[in-house]
Formats: C-alpha cells, sequence, structure tokens
C-alpha cells in the first residue's frame, strides 16, 4: 500500500468528521490541530487533490448564490482504508520539539542575565496564555453534544497538550530560579 506523508493522513483523518469543505477543514485545524501539527493553508488544496486523484475521497460541488461555487469532500472506502491501515502501523519515533528558548538558552553565557531572564519570563507567560487557550478549548469540546466518540479522544488529545504545557510553566519557574541565583 503506497505511503502518504502526515498532511494527507491528517486530512483523511479531519473527512471522518464533519468538516467536508476546504474552508472548514482550515477552522478545525487553526482552533485544535494547530496546537500539535502544524499545517498551511497551502498544503490543504493540493493535499485535497491528491486526495481526489488517488481515490481517497470524492468531491461534490455545490452552487452557492453569489459565491463561488462549494467542494465538498467525502472518503471513499478505500480513503476509509488507508486512514486506518496508517492509524493502526506503529509510531515511527518519539517527536523531536524544535523550541528558539531551549536554543537561546544552550548558548545563554553569551548573553547577560538579564536578558536570559527576560526571556524566559516572556516563554512562560506565553504558556501560561497556551494554557488558558487550552482550557476554552476543553469547555467548548466538553459542551458539544452531538459528536461524543470523537470529543472523548480530543479531550485526551488536549490533556496532553495541557500536561506538557503546565510541565513546562513549571521548568520556567524553576530554570528562572537557578538562573537568578547565578553568579556571573
Amino acid at each position: 500500500m503506497k505511503k502518504y506523508n502526515h498532511t494527507t493522513y491528517a486530512i483523511l483523518g479531519i473527512l471522518t468528521t464533519d468538516c467536508k469543505s476546504g474552508y472548514a477543514i482550515k477552522q478545525l485545524i487553526d482552533n485544535s490541530l494547530k496546537h500539535f501539527w502544524k499545517i498551511s493553508y497551502g498544503q490543504i488544496y493540493p493535499t485535497l487533490k491528491l486526495i481526489v486523484d488517488e481515490e481517497l475521497a470524492t468531491v461534490s460541488i455545490s452552487s452557492q448564490e453569489g459565491k463561488p461555487d462549494r467542494k465538498e469532500y467525502y472518503l471513499t472506502q478505500k480513503g476509509e482504508e488507508v486512514l486506518k491501515n496508517w492509524l493502526e502501523k506503529p509510531i515511527e519515533q518519539a517527536p523531536v520539539e524544535r523550541n528558539e528558548v531551549l536554543l537561546k538558552l544552550f548558548f545563554g553565557r553569551h548573553q547577560s542575565k538579564e536578558n536570559t531572564l527576560s526571556q524566559l519570563q516572556d516563554y512562560k507567560q506565553k504558556l501560561e496564555e497556551r494554557y488558558q487557550t487550552y482550557s476554552g478549548i476543553e469547555q467548548m469540546i466538553s459542551t458539544f453534544e452531538h459528536n461524543k466518540r470523537d470529543s472523548t479522544y480530543w479531550l485526551i488529545t488536549l490533556d496532553y497538550g495541557k500536561r506538557v504545557t503546565m510541565a513546562a510553566i513549571e521548568w520556567c519557574d524553576t530554570t528562572i530560579k537557578q538562573i537568578s541565583k547565578e553568579v556571573e
């Protein structure tokens, strides 16, 4: 069976939800997946074209008054099989995080202690904002009644993000204390 990139699998997965148009797919990505999986707007339509060309989905076009035609995508049985096959395969590797704060901190002795502390404080604030965003998303998913089967998994995924974010906030506190005590 042909191997596709992760963006293709992500969009196949999104097509199992109520999101059927390119716009709806982008909205779902912006409101949930972007917190752990980046897909640019420029990747969506070429991937949808590939999915249709590979017969993993069909496209239905409907007219809209005063607007361009609306394309809606629906998984085929082949598309469902490709998604299921990918989902059931073992994870190839643990993800590697790219983190600018850690990169700068690694070379921290070459900047002032004050600047390092300022960057860590700023990072902590951004993490706290992210945690609040996650809490808002959690509230929204919890009140979303019509898709309980998906919402269980969405909440589990969100819990991971909340826990990682809280651990990073705690790491910031510890690191700020440690650097504050350090003599230049």
